[in-house]
């Protein structure tokens, strides 16, 4: 009996299970529906990976994947009939928009001939499934650290094989693989490829090379100390499992780096469990205790402002070289997200949901529940969010983190010429804004104060 494996965010062959369970079916039909509201909402470098991780796995999957463009209701059950299919499996959706359109999908399959076709869930994109993991009432944690815990004891599967008996249904017609025109467009972006094979080079080039000193330098975006994972964890191209089971096993199972990895994978998981609970949080503040807080309109008397925010001519260099690195890599190190997060939501006064669209706007890695729930948490209005009082200092954090000044003169060529760490404050140099780097559009000490003053006043 043929299945239809309907792919989403799980574009790989290994460590598969809803392939598995596909393929003990019979013949796999492999199906990507472009949705047209989720292409709609993807930026130009998050559609590129889309088609870069698609394209690659057309031959992984012996030519059998079929892209067809529509509402998902709509193709997926036309496939079913096309094909003659009496199952239909996936990797669980958790986002609030993926389940709306997997219950719109169940229900169109359910109606289908006599006795209708399931939709079979089989595991998620984590390692946990979010909503598995709960206190002792049975409500859901609203704290990182107990969550964590919880979470490393609850445990996950072991990657699963792939199938033996595995068979491809082929000669299905497909429709071209979308986001040809999103590749040709940031063809002068440094992108990474986004294939299942460049996901595991990736992988094992960091776990026997960076692991070990992850806890010491993973907060410097002067050396490629990270994984760089994460655009191939929001398409799919390894799965979390993996990783974890990769870390279990290694010499460096037991260090501090190993184990502030495997707590970063937890915030991932932490993030879609929020999400998961609280829907509403993925464009609106989890606690509204600070909802009274005065923000400027990014569209009105701030537009300037924002602008310079957006186009990385703050005048801080820290800040601006992380603006321009997503600008040209479609990413930004974690560290710096923070820093020009809160220099958006606390010295320029713009509530966060601008710049989490902006970030899903140009990030290639924009995940929804990671991306909200990191703004939240600098700008103090998410679950285990850092205090509102706390402002990142951005040339304290530049001096720290970038001791050197070699991330900002990587992305500010106009500061090249200021050597060593004054490259943090050219305004110090005699010739630093000698090249057409722009002063600083806010005064830090004043705007925290401001910041603070709004904190208080809300909360009266």
């Amino acid at each position: 009996m043929t299945s239809v494996l309907w792919l989403r965010r799980d574009l790989r062959l290994h460590d598969h299970p809803a392939l598995a369970e596909a393929a003990a079916a019979g013949p796999v039909l492999p199906l990507f529906v472009a949705d047209p509201t989720l292409l709609a909402s993807s930026g130009a470098p998050r559609l590129a990976a889309l088609h870069d991780a698609l394209t690659a796995l057309r031959p992984t999957y012996d030519d059998a994947l079929v892209v067809r463009y529509g509402r998902p209701e709509e193709v997926v059950p036309a496939v079913v009939r096309e094909v003659g299919a009496t199952s239909v499996h996936v990797t669980a959706e958790p986002t609030p928009y993926g389940r709306r359109r997997d219950a719109r999908v169940a229900r169109a399959l359910a109606a289908l001939d006599d006795d209708g076709v399931v939709l079979d869930e089989t595991g998620s994109p984590y390692a946990v499934t979010p909503g598995r993991v709960l206190k002792d009432d049975g409500e859901p944690y609203k704290v990182f650290t107990p969550f964590s815990k919880a979470w490393k004891e609850h445990g996950w599967r072991r990657p699963a094989d792939i199938p033996r008996d595995l068979r491809w249904l082929t000669g299905v017609d497909s429709e071209a693989v979308p986001g040809a025109g999103a590749a040709a467009a940031v063809g002068h972006m440094d992108l990474p490829d986004v294939t299942e094979a460049a996901a595991r080079e990736r992988w094992h080039d960091f776990l026997d090379g960076d692991l070990e000193r992850y806890a010491e330098d993973r907060n410097r975006p002067d050396l490629r100390a990270t994984s760089e994972l994460s655009v191939h964890l929001k398409y799919g191209t390894v799965h979390p499992r993996t990783l974890l089971a990769d870390v279990a096993a290694h010499p460096a199972a037991r260090s501090k780096g190993a184990q502030h990895f495997v707590s970063e994978l937890a915030w991932r998981e932490f993030y879609a469990d929020v999400l998961w609970h609280h829907p509403g949080s993925a464009w609106a503040d989890l606690r509204p205790g600070l909802s009274r807080i005065a923000y400027e309109d990014p569209d009105g008397a701030a537009a300037e402002r924002f602008a310079a925010w957006c186009e990385g001519r703050t005048g801080f260099p820290f800040v601006d070289a992380g603006m321009r690195q997503l600008h040209r890599e479609g990413w930004i190190h974690n560290r710096v997200r923070m820093v020009v997060a809160s220099f958006l939501v606390k010295d320029l006064h713009v509530w966060w949901p601008h710049g989490a669209r902006y970030f899903m706007a140009h990030l290639r890695d924009g995940d929804i529940a990671s991306n909200s729930h990191g703004w939240q948490w600098v700008a103090g209005t998410g679950t285990d969010a850092a205090p509102y009082f706390r402002v990142f200092n951005p040339v304290a954090q530049g001096m720290r983190f970038d001791p050197n000044g070699d991330y900002v003169r990587r992305y500010v060529p106009e500061l090249a010429h200021v050597p060593g760490a004054a490259v943090h404050e050219p305004w110090t140099v005699l010739d630093g804004l000698a090249h057409g780097y722009p002063e600083r559009v806010v005064d830090h000490r004043v705007e925290r104060e401001e910041a603070l003053r709004r904190y208080e006043a809300a909360r009266a």
